[in-house]
């Protein structure tokens, strides 16, 4: 192979995010390289999915047959021992209208697994995929990114010269940098998780045998995810101002932080850790949230991890990543059809991407204000700048308007008043909920929820009814609109 190649894509990563794209752009008949790092499978933390990633984007990309045959575990919706009520409580996909029936559910996944299906995925539709590469740095020319450096699993340097780089290569990466702009970490958000692996642990009862559970504690709050009939992710997320907890013996910590936890601790009583394999190891991840000012430049791009993260509560890692992915590669798709100009759908990209980040954002700032007990540290929200306004007001002046480009994040009076109406809503209605599928209406009606379900949905429509699909009306004053194969951004008939 030549060491200077030209594509019309070089995707970086070959994660959820990097191949969603790869593959979305691959079935355009554009060529399109993906460079990954890793071979895979290999080890990824994020195992909760949404239905709008299955149904929705993997639908779209062609990998949704392949995940239905893996055998993953049915995840109906989310269990939670959360808020004043005692109580666990549940809530069902299905009681979304726009997600009854066999769209309701979604999969607890081994992500070594899922990723490799779908970066498989993407070499099946057409992309080319290296792996055990190693990028280097951009190659531009002026303003413009036109290609990147790497060295290939052979050790040899090479040149891709392409229209669009993507960044797709996650948290950990420094290629993010060169879109320019810098990465804000939340200040609400600041949090550390410690979590392992265990076999044996209990499961809830049926129906919602394989659902998320996850309770919160005094020091913060547990995921437990079960990934198999033996298997279980546990993990324990606290604020960085408790990270004594989690400091010397990783063993001792994670133990303590369980006994600190009464429902984890019942759960893991007939439970082992597993401590050989991928999953053996006792790991560690810091700044859970956080967002890139901006998203791209001109031939460059930035989608999931690299370009933003929100705390885990709720699920929401993939689900951005796949979106952010899709909406680029509508954007790329495109560019490259010469449909819409660059810098249009550019901004469309970041705009909706922005948009869809701070939704989540602001629901779980909500969310996480309806704990009851004022005296847990953890559950307080950090006064963060040096004035007279509420702690709320002080961290909405500090970070809300720099997680959305929306105008309503940008009033800060006017958000704390918001997420604190949005937080009793949540209270009230998880207050109202049993122990089974509980009274949802009031949950569901709250229009923090609506809204984080609202994009998700649409995605999920347009992957069932494709050319059938309703035209959607622009997000934004004269902006553009998807077209009804989901693929592409078409001017707005409005415009």
């Amino acid at each position: 192979m030549s060491t200077t190649e030209q594509f019309d894509v070089v995707v970086v990563g070959g994660g959820p995010a990097g191949s969603t794209l790869a593959a979305l752009v691959a079935k355009q008949g554009h060529s399109v390289l993906v460079l990954e790092k890793e071979f895979f499978p290999r080890y990824q933390i994020g195992e909760s999915l949404l239905p709008s990633t299955i149904h929705g984007v993997c639908r779209l990309s062609g990998a949704a047959d392949e995940l239905a045959k893996a055998g993953f575990p049915l995840k109906k919706g989310g269990t939670f021992r959360w808020g004043a009520n005692p109580q666990p409580w549940t809530f069902s996909f299905s009681v979304s209208p726009t997600m009854a029936g066999p769209t309701s559910t979604a999969y607890q996944v081994e992500r070594s697994k899922f990723d490799k299906i779908l970066l498989d995925n993407a070499r099946r539709v057409g992309a080319q995929v290296r792996e055990g590469c190693s990028v280097g740095d951009v190659i531009e020319d002026g303003d413009r990114v036109t290609g990147i450096r790497y060295t290939d699993s052979d050790g040899t340097e090479r040149e891709a010269l392409a229209q669009f780089v993507v960044d797709a290569s996650g948290n950990k990466s420094r290629l993010y940098q060169r879109v320019g702009g810098t990465r804000v970490y939340s200040e609400f958000f600041r949090s550390l998780a410690l979590f392992g692996y265990f076999e044996g642990g209990k499961r809830l009862p049926e129906p919602t045998r394989y659902n998320i559970l996850c309770v919160a504690f005094d020091s913060g709050w547990f995921w437990y995810i079960p990934l198999s009939d033996e298997l279980t992710s546990v993990g324990a997320v606290v604020r960085r101002e408790m990270a004594e907890k989690i400091q010397g013996d990783p063993e001792k910590a994670l133990q303590a932080l369980i006994a600190e936890c009464p429902m984890i601790s019942d759960f893991l009583s007939p439970a082992q850790r597993v401590t050989t394999g991928q999953y053996g190891q006792i790991r560690v991840r810091k700044d859970y949230s956080y967002h890139h000012t901006t998203f791209w430049r001109p031939g460059m791009m930035l989608v999931g991890d690299a370009a933003c993260f929100v705390d885990p509560v709720f699920s929401s890692g993939v689900h951005l990543a796949t979106y952010g992915a899709l909406l680029a590669a509508r954007s790329i798709n495109s560019s490259l059809a010469g449909i819409v100009e660059e810098k249009a759908a550019m901004q469309e990209f970041e705009a909706r991407y922005r948009r869809e980040f701070s939704v989540f954002y602001e629901f779980l700032v909500s969310f996480y204000q309806m704990h009851q007990d004022e005296n847990s540290y953890f559950w307080q929200a950090k006064k963060v700048t040096q004035n007279t306004h509420s702690e709320l007001v002080s961290f909405v002046d500090l970070v809300g308007g720099m997680s959305s480009g929306e105008n309503a994040l940008t009033d800060a009076d006017a958000l704390a008043k918001r997420l604190q109406t949005q937080s009793d809503q949540f209270a009230s209605a998880a207050g109202g909920m049993s122990g089974g599928n509980g009274e949802w209406s009031a949950m569901l009606n709250a229009p923090v929820v609506q809204e984080s379900m609202k994009e998700g949905a649409k995605v999920q429509l347009a992957a069932m009814l494709g050319e059938d699909a309703e035209p959607e009306p622009p997000m934004f004053d004269g902006g553009l609109i998807p077209s009804p194969d989901g693929l592409l951004w078409l001017p707005s008939t409005t415009q």
